[in-house]
C-alpha cells in the first residue's frame, strides 16, 4: 500500500540537473572531480554565476551508465557551452549571458498547474518507457511504465482516452512526468473516506488470504479479519478468494495506507432489522414454522426468520429424547409453539411437543399410589434411575429407593439402562409432571426377616468394612452391616480407637447383641464372643488369694492385672496398714497416695486377696494388705506345725521368717 505522498514513477536524483534528468529504474554512478582538478571552471563559475547558483554541478559530474538524449533549445546550449568551458579551463562569455538569461526565465512565474493539482489529459501513445499523454499547450506528459507494473488484468488506458494526471515536477526524455496512480489513488482514498464517514458499503474483491483473515481489494488493499467475514466462524478461508463481497469501512489510516473492512457488520444490521420485525409480530402462544438451524446437547435453535428461539430437548416430546438429535436433524422445518417471549432480552423458548396430546392427562387415574407394576431403565444419574412406564410416561426411583441396604451404592452398580425392572408408584405430582418409584418397596422387607435369621447371641462372621472413631461396622451378609462399638471390642476397655486394633477387610468374629429393624440396626459385641469373666467368675470367689501384676498406678488405688485381659482395682486403703484412732502421721497434710506410698511399683508381681466381686459389672475388689496378713498367718501355722513346743508365740514366728 502507498501513500499519497509516494511516486510509484521514476524518481530524479536530487543532485541530477532538472535538463538532464534520467530514469528512476537506470543505475546512475556519479564521478566526483575535487577543485584542484578543475580550478578554470571553478573560477569561472565564481565570476559569472550570482550568488544563489551553486557551483556544485561543475564540481560533480553525473555520468549515466546509459546514453541520455540530447536536450534540445536553451537546455543544450547551456549544457554544451558549459561543457566546453569546462575542457578549456577559461570563462565563456557567451555561456555567462546564456547562464543568466536561464536563470531569469527560471525565476520568472509560470501558468503550468502545480504538482499535487489534478489535470485531465488525453492518452496519445502507450510506449515503451510508458503511456505519453496530451496535457494541452503543447505539452505532452509521460506516465512512467513502473506504475503500471503491479496492475493486475488487462491494460487500463489506450490511444485516444481520456485519463486525469498528477505531475510530479521531474522531466524525462523530454516529457513531463505524471503519475496516474496518485490521481487513482486520491481517488480511490476519497471513495473510502467518505463510505468510512456515511458508513456506507463498498464492494471488493477477495484477492488473498493471510494469517488471521482475508485480503480484499476496494482500490486498495484492506484487511478483512476472520471475525469479521461472517456472522459464524470460518474455517477455511482458501475458498474464499476470488469472492465478491461487499463490505464496511471500520478502520482506516491514510497516512500509513491501513483499512480495516467488514462484512459481518452489513449482515448483523439486515439480521437486526429482520429481527425486529418478527419480534414485533410474536406472541405467546403463537404456532409458527421455523427451521432448525443447529442442535446442542441441550436442545435445537430455531430460525424463525432472522430471529432464533430455543426448543428445549424436554420440550420436543412427552417421551424420553437421549439426543435431540433423535428428534429433529438440521436444516428440518419444524412446527413449534411459542411458550415463552422475552421483549427485553429477546429471548424465545419453543415447544413441539405441546401440539400432540398430553398422556399425563389421566395418569392420576392409572397409576395410584401403591401400584406395582413393571418398567424399563431409560436413563441413570447420580441420584437415581428414571423408568419408562409408557411411551411418555417417566418415573424416577430415587438412590435411597433402590434397595433396602443402608449402604451407599451408585445406581450403576445396582440397575443398567436397558433393565426391565418392578417397581411400587411412592407419589405422583400433576403440576410437576413426576411420579415418584420405589424398587425395595416391590420386594419384602428383608429387615423383617434378619431377627429370625440371627438372633440375639449368635456368632456371625464377616469382614470389617469401615472404621470410625466410635467403632467398626462389620458386613453380615450382602447389603447387612453391623456396628461393634469401641466399648465392645476388649473387657479391659482400653481400646480408644477401632483402627488400632482392626483395618479394612480384615476377618472378625463377633456376636450378635441387638437387632433394631424400625431403624435398621444390628449391635455386635467382639468381646461377647469370648466371656473370659463368666470363666473367671466360675473359678475364684471371695477370700482367695490370687497373684497379679500392677499394671497402672492412680491416686486412689493401683490396677492390676490378674488374667489375660481381666483387671481388678486395689484400693489405696487396702494397701497400707490402718492406724489406730487418734495415730496422726508424723508428717503434716493428707495422707499419702498410692502414687507417693511407694509400696506397689508398676510391672511388678504381688499377691492380693479377693475381697470384692461384682460379675454384671464386671468388678474386683483386691487388698493387697489382706493378702499381706493372711500370708503372715499363713507362716505363723506353718511354723507351729514344724515347732513341737507348744510354747511358741507370734515373735518366734516373725523372726523365724526373717532369718529365712
Amino acid at each position: 500500500m502507498f501513500s499519497d505522498n509516494e511516486n510509484p514513477g521514476a524518481e530524479i536524483t536530487a543532485g541530477q540537473s532538472a535538463t538532464a534528468a534520467s530514469p528512476a529504474p537506470e543505475t546512475i554512478t556519479p564521478t566526483v572531480q575535487t577543485e584542484e582538478s578543475l580550478p578554470a571552471v571553478a573560477e569561472a563559475q565564481e565570476a559569472s554565476v550570482s550568488a544563489p547558483v551553486v557551483a556544485e554541478p561543475a564540481a560533480v559530474t553525473i555520468s549515466p551508465t546509459e546514453p541520455v538524449a540530447a536536450p534540445d533549445g536553451a537546455a543544450a546550449v547551456e549544457h554544451s557551452d558549459m561543457s566546453a568551458a569546462a575542457d578549456s579551463g577559461e570563462p565563456s562569455t557567451e555561456s555567462t549571458a546564456e547562464m543568466e538569461q536561464l536563470m531569469e526565465q527560471y525565476a520568472a512565474p509560470h501558468q503550468a498547474p502545480s504538482e499535487g493539482e489534478i489535470e485531465s489529459g488525453q492518452v496519445v501513445a502507450v510506449i515503451e518507457l510508458g503511456v505519453v499523454v496530451d496535457l494541452g499547450g503543447k505539452t505532452e506528459g509521460l506516465i512512467p511504465a513502473q506504475e503500471f507494473a503491479e496492475l493486475d488484468g488487462p491494460f487500463p488506458l489506450q490511444a485516444g482516452q481520456p485519463v486525469e494526471v498528477q505531475r510530479t515536477g521531474d522531466r524525462k526524455d523530454g516529457y513531463v512526468l505524471l503519475s496516474y496512480q496518485r490521481v487513482r489513488r486520491r481517488r480511490v482514498w476519497g471513495k473510502i473516506e467518505e463510505a468510512y464517514r456515511n458508513k456506507t458499503d463498498i464492494n471488493g474483491k477477495v484477492v488473498d488470504h493471510i494469517k488471521g483473515g482475508l485480503v480484499v481489494d476496494i482500490g486498495v488493499r484492506a484487511f478483512l479479519p476472520a471475525s469479521q467475514a461472517d456472522t459464524h466462524p470460518v474455517r477455511d478461508l482458501v475458498e474464499w478468494k476470488d469472492r465478491e463481497l461487499t463490505v464496511r469501512v471500520l478502520k482506516m489510516n491514510r497516512k500509513r495506507g491501513n483499512v480495516v473492512v467488514s462484512r459481518r457488520a452489513i449482515m448483523d444490521e439486515q439480521v437486526q432489522a429482520q429481527r425486529q420485525a418478527m419480534l414485533d409480530s410474536m406472541a405467546e402462544g403463537q404456532t409458527v414454522r421455523g427451521v432448525v438451524k443447529n442442535v446442542t446437547g441441550y436442545g435445537a435453535f430455531v430460525d424463525l426468520g432472522g430471529i432464533d428461539g430455543l426448543l428445549h430437548i424436554t420440550d420436543m416430546s412427552w417421551g424420553r429424547v437421549a439426543s435431540p438429535l433423535d428428534a429433529v436433524r438440521p436444516g428440518e422445518e419444524v412446527e413449534v409453539k411459542i411458550l415463552k417471549y422475552d421483549r427485553e432480552k429477546g429471548r424465545i423458548s419453543l415447544g413441539r411437543k405441546q401440539l400432540l396430546p398430553n398422556p399425563w392427562a389421566s395418569v392420576a387415574e392409572r397409576y395410584a399410589v401403591g401400584t406395582k407394576l413393571t418398567g424399563k431403565i431409560m436413563g441413570l444419574t447420580d441420584y437415581g434411575a428414571f423408568v419408562e412406564l409408557e411411551p411418555g410416561i417417566e418415573g424416577l426411583v430415587h438412590v435411597s429407593e433402590m434397595s433396602w441396604s443402608k449402604r451407599k451404592q451408585h445406581p450403576s452398580k445396582i440397575v443398567k439402562v436397558g433393565d426391565d425392572v418392578e417397581v411400587a408408584v411412592l407419589g405422583v405430582d400433576l403440576n410437576e409432571r413426576r411420579i415418584s418409584l420405589g424398587m425395595k418397596q416391590a420386594q419384602s422387607d428383608p429387615w423383617q426377616q434378619l431377627a429370625d435369621k440371627y438372633p440375639v447371641g449368635t456368632v456371625v462372621s464377616g469382614r470389617i468394612r469401615n472404621l470410625t472413631e466410635f467403632g467398626a461396622f462389620l458386613e453380615i451378609e450382602e447389603g447387612f452391616d453391623g456396628l461393634i462399638h469401641v466399648s465392645d471390642i476388649s473387657w479391659t476397655g482400653r481400646v480408644k480407637n477401632p483402627a488400632d486394633v482392626y483395618k479394612k477387610g480384615d476377618a472378625v468374629e463377633a456376636k450378635v447383641l441387638k437387632i433394631d429393624a424400625a431403624s435398621r440396626r444390628v449391635s455386635l459385641g467382639v468381646k461377647q464372643v469370648n466371656d473370659i469373666w463368666s470363666t473367671w467368675f466360675e473359678k475364684h470367689k471371695v477370700g482367695d488369694l490370687i497373684r497379679g501384676r500392677v499394671s497402672r498406678v492412680t491416686t486412689f488405688g493401683a490396677f492390676v492385672e490378674i488374667a489375660d485381659g481381666i483387671e481388678g482395682l486395689c484400693h489405696i486403703s487396702e494397701i497400707e496398714e490402718r492406724r489406730p484412732k487418734g495415730d496422726k502421721p508424723q508428717t503434716s497434710g493428707q495422707r499419702p497416695s498410692a502414687r507417693q506410698s511407694g509400696l506397689l511399683d508398676p510391672g511388678r508381681d504381688y499377691e492380693f486377696k479377693i475381697v470384692k466381686i461384682n460379675p454384671d459389672q464386671h468388678k474386683i475388689g483386691l487388698s493387697y494388705r489382706g493378702a499381706q496378713k493372711q500370708a503372715e498367718r499363713r507362716d505363723m501355722e506353718d511354723y507351729r506345725s514344724t515347732k513341737p513346743s507348744a510354747k511358741a508365740t507370734i515373735g518366734d514366728a516373725i523372726m523365724a521368717k526373717r532369718s529365712l
